[in-house]
């Protein structure tokens, strides 16, 4: 199913959106990693996933609790290898999901601002990936996703689309500390606002 799914996006983007992958050789091709991208639609999640799988599957997403019912829809989700989170709180269970993937040697794909940005505009980051990343010992590796806000939209409907890779961010050997989580917090939204600026001047 998943890798299906990825050629079925993969045309259904390239054909209808001429989506444009940038930066792919700074994803790593092996060992655990974290991609850390800006979220501003409901279609980050099929774009972004596309656009690694050329390079890594399976990439596994971390969702919201309520997208697991009816539980049809939670087995498709498993399926492709996406696991739920609860928002709002300090979901144990999702964090030790995510750190014994990456520990693994996965991929995990995670949205440092944990919602969607109303604006477009990119938010300030919760700590979750930047602590989860010290904790696995894993690089981040920025993305940012431009036109997906605007698909649909006039006079828009089928922007062009783009996720550019930035170089993966090394993180720190030591302690989880609160210093160092906002470090990285800093450091990876400082690079993912990077890539959007280039992004939008293309």
């Amino acid at each position: 199913m998943y890798n299906l799914l990825y050629y079925l996006f993969y045309a259904f983007f390239k054909l209808f959106f001429r989506l444009e992958i940038i930066g792919a050789n700074n994803l790593p091709r092996k060992g655990g990693v974290i991609i850390a991208a800006n979220h501003v639609s409901l279609w980050d999640p099929p774009v972004l996933g596309t656009a690694i799988a050329g390079v890594r599957q399976p990439i596994h997403f971390m969702a919201k609790q309520e997208l697991f019912s009816p539980k049809f829809f939670g087995y498709i989700l498993k399926k492709l290898y996406t696991f739920p989170v609860r928002r709002g709180m300090a979901d144990r269970n999702a964090i030790r999901t995510a750190i014994g993937l990456l520990e693994a040697g996965k991929v995990v794909a995670l949205f440092p601002e944990g919602t969607r940005s109303k604006t477009g505009k990119l938010g300030p980051a919760q700590p979750g990936v930047a602590m989860i990343a010290l904790k696995a010992g894993v690089p981040i590796v920025p993305a940012a996703i431009v036109g997906t806000n605007r698909i649909g939209k006039p006079p828009f409907w089928l922007p062009k689309l783009r996720v550019i890779f930035g170089q993966p961010i090394t993180i720190p050997a030591g302690e989880a500390d609160k210093n160092t989580i906002e470090t990285v917090s800093q450091q990876t939204m400082a690079a993912i606002a990077a890539l959007l600026n280039t992004g939008q001047k293309i």
